[in-house]
């Protein structure tokens, strides 16, 4: 299963059978098979679609999503089928309020993601020795904050979770800025906007990767909203946020392998008004490599929110009710 990704003016999308066929102002460009589809990314601002191909990718459990042209952010997204399990949306739910859970979860996550930080350093240390000190220093500080976390069965508050998460990120991203080329001008993480092409690449990656995971959430039967590190707020996938925080390094170093490896330079991005945007040279080299990237990190996510769901779907079956009048029909 692959990414679609259109991205070019005065293109017009048509079902033709159990395909898409492309065109651009007016000429057929050639045709994608829909089974082979897993994401569909629509970047153009003058993309023509209509409303049976939304339906035959959503009918193949594709999902469709809507980027900004000007913004690296996500504007809408459409999927296929939801899942009609209802007891494993009910355990999440109850869970969602069960502070003790939440406490728990949140512990297990926020180690998971600090520990993965400390790989991403050390790696950088092997292969950047000129850059040691800031390293040494961030990978210090990082393995401190594991330190004080609190054990198994302690309670600890949510609030000095994300303290501590902050902390080790501001430590990470100081280690980060140390190995990667002064031009880039990246000091830290920043987002809308980001203002410089690192961020710009990590704001598109993360958005990207949180895709994925609304995507395998819905898979699954959960509710996408529903977080438990990420407390559910209006407008926000919360449980999405929450799968993937121990991934977000693993970006970072892919990042830093683009630019070091100057498959995107600087001419790949433009300023506009203080928002750091990759042009649609960048872009086109940015998917075709996060596609050759990604997919381990789409099974880890599909592999969580399955676990999950089963879980869940244990503890709430409980509550369903057996609806004998299906059975008579």
């Amino acid at each position: 299963m692959a990414l679609l990704l259109l991205d070019r003016a005065n293109l017009q999308v048509k079902t033709e059978g159990d395909a898409l066929a492309l065109y651009e102002a007016g000429t057929r460009r050639g045709t994608v098979p829909i089974k082979l589809i897993d994401r569909c990314v629509v970047h153009g601002a003058q993309t023509q679609l209509d409303s049976g191909m939304l339906l035959k990718l959503a009918e193949a459990g594709a999902a469709v999503i809507f980027m900004s042209p000007r913004q690296h952010r996500r504007v809408a997204m459409v999927l296929g089928p939801r899942h009609n399990d209802a007891a494993v949306r009910l355990a999440q739910a109850k869970l969602v309020l069960d502070e003790a859970h939440c406490q728990q979860w949140s512990r297990q996550l926020v180690r998971a993601k600090l520990q993965r930080q400390c790989r991403s350093l050390q790696r950088w240390l092997d292969e950047r020795p000129d850059a040691r000190k800031p390293l040494r220093d961030a990978l210090e500080s990082i393995q401190s904050a594991l330190l004080t976390l609190p054990p198994e069965g302690e309670t600890v508050g949510v609030e000095r979770l994300r303290g501590l998460e902050g902390a080790a990120a501001r430590a990470y991203f100081g280690g980060f800025a140390a190995v990667l080329p002064p031009a880039l001008q990246f000091s830290g993480r920043n987002r809308r906007p980001p203002r410089d092409p690192v961020n710009a690449c990590l704001s598109l990656g993360y958005t990207l990767l949180h895709a994925q995971a609304v995507q395998a959430c819905h898979a699954a039967g959960l509710d996408p909203l529903l977080g438990f590190y990420h407390r559910p707020a209006f407008g926000r996938e919360s449980l999405a946020s929450d799968l993937i925080e121990s991934l977000r390094s693993e970006v970072d170093q892919w990042v830093w392998g683009l630019v070091r490896q100057r498959e995107l330079r600087e001419h790949h991005f433009t300023l506009d008004k203080g928002c750091c945007l990759l042009g649609k040279t960048g872009r086109s080299v940015f998917y075709a490599r996060w596609e050759s990237q990604q997919a381990p990190w789409k099974r880890w996510l599909r592999l969580q929110a399955r676990t999950l769901a089963r879980q869940l779907r244990q503890q709430g079956e409980a509550w369903l009710e057996h609806d004998t009048e299906d059975e008579a029909d």
